[in-house]
């Protein structure tokens, strides 16, 4: 467990203090996993709105679980998520989409037999209207010229780094209060990396909310507000990324590098 030099305390105690106001999620002592056997023992955090929180930690820590079960697709055994104040727990994955979270899960997971726009429109039409699912996808293919023209072709098609993409702008068309995203580098040459995070950045920039796992521990910091760091289940850090950005033992710790 880190802790704060100052008061002793868990670092992630200490700022979730001062952030608990005002906050689009949050959970509190989360219990979840699958079958009965429990993956997350306890997890806090909170995220605010405009920011972009990363979780870190290495494989097995419970991190694809937490957003799992933020999203609703395994079930929590005890504790709170709520969005904006209202309880998700118990709520169908549908249902969450509705409120506004969005998820952005490891594979994609797109439909490869249906076209970039097909995907898109059916992601739409979930929570909008036909015209307005139709406006959606017009607004986001903004940002996503390289799909515009690919519109028209099955997504099974598409370069990884293409998939990637279409996959974040299906979760955008949504119009999300909160994205999800997990692992969206993962499988990408480093150039193609680059490209999505220079994404996120500009969505980031809009002011979306994103909460995002990432095993790229240094384009995720250098995208996030704050970081979590989770072992074995449980939250162990919790830090300003400013201040992992340029201290040097906390860069070693959780970048395995001590550039600043």
């Amino acid at each position: 467990m880190v802790v704060d030099s100052r008061n002793g305390k868990p670092r992630s105690a200490t700022m979730d203090q001062n952030l608990a106001t005002k906050c689009v999620l949050s959970v509190k002592n989360l219990h979840a996993g699958y079958d009965g056997a429990e993956v997350l023992r306890g997890v806090t955090l909170v995220v605010k709105e405009g920011e972009t929180v990363v979780i870190l930690g290495a494989n097995g820590a419970g991190k694809t679980t937490l957003l799992m079960a933020i999203s609703g697709l395994i079930p929590s055994y005890l504790g709170v998520i709520e969005l904006g104040g209202s309880s998700l727990r118990g709520l169908k994955p549908n249902e969450i989409m509705r409120m506004g979270v969005a998820h952005v899960p490891e594979g994609r997971l797109i439909f490869p037999e249906l076209t970039v726009s097909e995907n898109l429109s059916l992601a739409a039409r979930l929570r909008f209207d036909r015209r307005t699912a139709r406006q959606q996808v017009e607004e986001v293919l903004e940002e996503f010229p390289k799909l515009r023209d690919r519109i028209r072709v099955a997504a099974g098609l598409l370069s990884g780094g293409e998939q990637q993409m279409m996959a974040i702008a299906r979760a955008l068309v949504t119009r999300p209060r909160l994205l999800l995203l997990d692992e969206p580098s993962l499988g990408l040459a480093p150039v193609v990396a680059d490209q999505v995070f220079d994404l996120l950045e500009r969505i980031k920039s809009r002011g979306t909310t994103i909460l995002l796992v990432e095993q790229n521990a240094e384009l995720a910091i250098a995208l996030a507000t704050r970081v979590y760091v989770m072992e074995t289940g449980r939250v162990i850090l919790s830090e300003l990324a400013e201040t992992i950005r340029i201290d040097a033992q906390l860069a070693d710790a959780y970048l395995g590098s001590t550039k600043q």
